[in-house]
């Protein structure tokens, strides 16, 4: 009975992720209305599931346990109950702040849960060294890389488009930005899949190709049924723009989160879709500060949040 509530909670964190992240990768095509609301969460849900079908084939080198992630000893990690907790705290974490319309991210999410669960098994001794490069850098290194970035490609390619006239080819510039949301969306969902799944690594009833293409379809659901605040929140709130500059976000986030792959750099995609979005926008000074500080206030309390949850009810499973 345990495992299977483990499974469901883990449905529902698919799905919580799905209705958060699933729009980020098209919200500029939205944006700048290269397409319509239906076409781009299609697009989205469409790449994204395509990432994680693909992902199924990867696992044996993309699975990684994450329910651990090296805070806590794998005696504790590898229990059901910590598993649930962590799925369903990291779950409410996602649900909540995009029912807010805030786009946050689900990896901080699973850390703070981890945390959370954490600090109740075995107290002071979870180890607090390992969130600088799980929630502290990302925090830091994302919108400071993106925000900049984002202006400066923008204004390469206004030069670019004054010097050659590219404006005059909107078809190639609609096609690249379609191209490029679908990037971002594949590469999301190839990376995010694997993440959750190893949550329920431990039911033993599941094959591994199984249960990662019913999470895909957990998390396609969420974007399709709950994306509408938070496109609401990166496609109007945070800037306008037009093409150029939405295929410019998307260039940024694009190269930063598979430089950030690479490398290994502790990147989020959610922080630097967001950065590049109001980066570009500062250079048309149609950025509104005051709804990236909330985005901005969102992500810190994201961890924090996820704990107290994941504590709480780590606690009630335990009796």
């Amino acid at each position: 009975m345990l495992l299977i509530s483990l499974f469901l909670t883990t449905l529902f964190l698919s799905y919580s992720n799905g209705a958060n992240d699933n729009f980020k990768g098209v919200a500029t095509l939205f944006c700048s209305r290269t397409s319509s609301y239906q076409t781009a969460i299609l697009w989205g849900t469409l790449t994204t599931f395509a990432g994680a079908v693909a992902a199924t084939f990867l696992a044996s080198t993309l699975i990684k346990n994450f329910s651990g992630k090296g805070l806590v000893p794998d005696a504790i990690a590898n229990a059901p109950e910590f598993h649930m907790a962590v799925a369903i705290a990291a779950g409410f974490t996602v649900l909540i702040a995009t029912l807010m319309g805030f786009p946050i991210s689900t990896t901080h999410s699973l850390t703070g849960a981890i945390v959370g669960a954490g600090l109740v098994a075995i107290g002071l001794k979870v180890n607090f060294a390992a969130l600088g490069t799980s929630f502290i850098l990302p925090l830091l290194l994302s919108p400071i890389i993106a925000i900049p970035l984002g202006a400066g490609i923008y204004t390469l390619s206004k030069y670019i488009n004054s010097k050659w006239n590219l404006s005059g080819n909107q078809k190639m510039i609609d096609t690249c930005h379609f191209i490029s949301a679908g990037v971002i969306s594949f590469a999301r969902g190839l990376n995010d899949t694997p993440k959750i799944f190893s949550l329920i690594l431990i039911i033993e009833y599941f094959s591994i190709q199984g249960g990662m293409i019913t999470m895909a379809i957990a998390m396609a659901l969420g974007g399709l049924l709950n994306s509408q605040k938070v496109a609401i929140t990166m496609s109007e709130k945070i800037t306008s723009m037009n093409h150029t500059q939405g295929l410019s976000a998307n260039i940024v986030t694009g190269v930063l989160v598979i430089a950030a792959s690479r490398f290994g750099l502790p990147v989020s995609t959610t922080h630097v879709s967001v950065g590049s979005i109001f980066g570009v926008g500062l250079i048309g000074k149609k950025s509104n500060t005051r709804v990236f500080y909330q985005i901005l206030l969102s992500w810190i309390l994201t961890l924090p949040t996820a704990a107290i949850i994941s504590g709480i009810i780590y606690r009630f499973l335990q009796g």
